[in-house]
């Protein structure tokens, strides 16, 4: 029996985000929870024939509390897009509110439980969730994730359609590194299986654009969608796939790849050598690690990385720095 919860579940992401874990045999109970329209996207969903039963939760009544009471793993996608005249400190400033807020909700109501958080910026968020839940005396690392699934995925992809052949996208894997915004993001094409062609490596002018393409892929989303829209079905089938990974970790008694996810390098002893290899004291990292029955079971080294990717190493750190102090000294405003 296992208890599914999706914060902000009736949004661009959570929707189609709320069916695919709808899909998944492993959940027998699905709960969602959004400040509108959730109760019709769990109607909505409760008429498909799979094992997990859903209902749907708004805010009066204790609703989100109510929501997440008991639940084995909670996936966030909540917040709000960035609107027009909104600057991205603004954009921060509402959903790291919407963030500290939630995670109260579920330090009161399943303190256990995995929180995979895909909301944004989540180089920024996760030390939000982690701030919150020490003052509640619940903080557990090897239990929160950042979800920067998306990038991988998006790897394997671009990687596949530059070589020449996007249907082979699932038989690549490239390590995805850093944070998950911008410059952030550091795909270790070096380390790509099977191999990426030198004559794509060794093409400043063809790994610069692949390198810039999986870091900024969701610009490329926005501006197709003219303005109206985001990566929304991408990263719901992301997300969904990752809180696979912890699902069959946790519950379905299977050993997962070994897989990347922005977490606090705290979570296990192996955080230190990650520390030392990006030549930083930073907290948090989106690093290699091994899920388990308890989450980050193992936090592994980056390993070999060439000239180029250690340039873009540097630039990551460098800004994810004072996105990490962000979160951390974020102050929620008082009611």
């Amino acid at each position: 029996m296992v208890k599914a919860t999706v914060c902000g579940a009736a949004g661009g992401i959570g929707q189609p985000l709320s069916l695919l874990l709808k899909l998944n045999p492993l959940i027998t109970e699905l709960s969602l929870y959004d400040v509108v329209n959730a109760i019709g996207v769990a109607t909505d969903l409760s008429h498909i024939a799979t094992p997990a039963q859903v209902t749907g939760f708004l805010p009066p009544d204790n609703g989100a509390e109510k929501a997440l009471q008991g639940s084995d793993i909670v996936v966030i996608p909540a917040g709000v897009p960035r609107k027009p005249g909104m600057t991205r400190d603004d954009l921060f400033k509402v959903n790291a509110g919407i963030c500290a807020t939630l995670a109260q909700a579920i330090a009161n109501a399943c303190p256990k439980a995995f929180i995979l958080v895909i909301s944004n910026p989540v180089n920024s968020t996760v030390p939000v969730f982690a701030e919150t839940l020490k003052k509640a005396g619940v903080y557990d690392p090897k239990r929160l994730l950042g979800v920067s699934h998306l990038d991988i995925v998006r790897a394997s992809t671009f990687v596949a359609t530059v070589i020449g052949n996007a249907a082979d996208a699932p038989k690549y894997t490239i390590p995805v590194v850093g944070g998950h915004s911008g410059a952030t993001i550091l795909p270790l094409l070096s380390q790509s299986q099977p191999k990426i062609p030198d004559a794509i490596l060794n093409d400043k002018s063809k790994r610069d654009a692949l390198v810039n393409r999986i870091q900024f892929g969701g610009d490329e989303v926005v501006k197709a969608k003219d303005g109206a829209g985001s990566a929304t079905l991408s990263m719901a089938q992301a997300g969904a796939e990752f809180a696979d990974f912890v699902l069959q970790a946790a519950f379905g008694g299977k050993k997962v790849r070994t897989v990347q996810a922005y977490i606090d390098l705290g979570a296990d002893a192996g955080g230190e050598a990650v520390k030392k290899e990006i030549g930083a004291d930073l907290a948090y990292f989106s690093v290699n690690i091994e899920l388990g029955p308890n989450g980050v079971e193992k936090i592994l080294p980056i390993g070999s990385i060439d000239a180029a990717e250690k340039e873009l190493l540097q630039a990551a750190v460098q800004e994810l720095g004072p996105s990490i102090e962000k979160g951390t000294s974020f102050q929620p405003a008082k009611l």
